[in-house]
């Protein structure tokens, strides 16, 4: 494969296909490129990647003798602005960043955010960071929603960012979550798999859909409380929503949630009495916490695991829930 790199910083990949390939393109070049998936789409909407003479479509299988060239753009410059705001920064080195985001925060500026998110907050704490997210998503691997606390992984350097993006696209990234849905499951472990994209009927949730890859999300029920269950749960895609929408998906939304489960409470009152009215009133916010984040280091190839526990907000909850369960 040849690698030509020009004066403003665009790179341009080019190499034959020369063994036989099973992944559509996307995947494929995020991985040969070490590049994320999203990326590599965007790169083929904006007709950057060419197969021969033809632009392909990102659900193509290369072929043997494919001659597949990839004009790779500069990284935009940051155009966040440093906030001094307070963040918790679990672990840092020279190459990227695991923090422990509160509920609330906004991970990157964005339309409505244009300001007191994490970014924001990690420019002025650490300085520059991967310019390989964009303008306004700088080091930025994978998001949580602003909601939803815990551990989440910045890259500082762009190199790291490409690394650990590579690394999410092949699922070699750990991503637990503490969560509490309505009602009992009917099993104490689960694994669900449903594709998930953008709601048809309501452009700002997203929902289960036909046609698409499926998202995969594993369960296990840690304890049954009077009308909920306490879960660990497993990304092994990461969509959108995927937790919040697949647990609706089963019938189970999580506590709290106000997109996907707002008022579910109610219809469990018959059989619980007041208890699940006075739990929705003591989450505030869905529960649902990124307690463990697991990698290797993209540089120094050594394990990495860190684990949170739950914030006050939801511990509280837990006690309370537990005591009279």
């Amino acid at each position: 494969m040849s690698k030509v790199e020009a004066g403003d910083g665009a790179v341009t990949h080019r190499f034959r296909v020369e063994e036989r390939v099973v992944a559509r393109i996307d995947r494929y070049l995020a991985e040969k490129l070490s590049l994320s998936r999203s990326h590599v789409a965007t790169l083929i909407e904006d007709g950057r990647v060419r197969v021969g003479d033809r632009i392909p479509k990102k659900s193509y299988v290369p072929e043997v003798d494919d001659l597949i060239v990839v004009r790779v753009p500069p990284p935009q410059p940051t155009l966040a602005l440093p906030e001094d705001i307070p963040i918790d920064i679990v672990y840092q080195d020279e190459w990227l960043l695991v923090v422990n985001k509160p509920a609330g925060m906004v991970v990157h500026p964005a339309p409505g955010h244009r300001d007191g998110t994490l970014v924001n907050a990690l420019l002025h704490r650490v300085g520059d960071l991967s310019p390989v997210g964009g303008a306004y998503r700088p080091g930025v691997v994978h998001r949580l929603d602003k909601d939803t606390s815990g551990l989440l992984i910045v890259a500082r350097q762009e190199l790291a960012h490409r690394r650990l993006s590579a690394a999410l696209s092949r699922r070699e990234i750990e991503r637990r979550y503490l969560a509490v849905c309505w009602g009992h499951l009917k099993e104490d472990r689960l694994r669900i798999e449903a594709a998930v994209g953008r709601n048809p009927r309501d452009r700002k949730k997203m929902a289960v859909v036909s046609g698409r890859v499926p998202a995969v999300t594993e369960v296990e029920r840690l304890e049954v409380w009077r009308a909920a269950d306490f879960l660990n749960v497993r990304l092994g895609t990461g969509r959108t929503h995927q937790i919040r929408v697949h647990l609706h998906h089963i019938g189970h939304p999580l506590v709290g949630d106000r997109l996907y489960g707002a008022g579910w409470e109610r219809g469990l009152s018959s059989a619980a009495g007041r208890w699940p009215q006075e739990l929705a009133a003591r989450v505030k916010r869905q529960f649902l916490h990124a307690a463990v984040l697991g990698f290797e280091h993209p540089i120094g190839g050594q394990a990495l695991r860190f684990d949170v526990g739950l914030p006050e907000d939801l511990a509280a909850a837990v006690v309370w829930a537990r005591q009279t369960s």
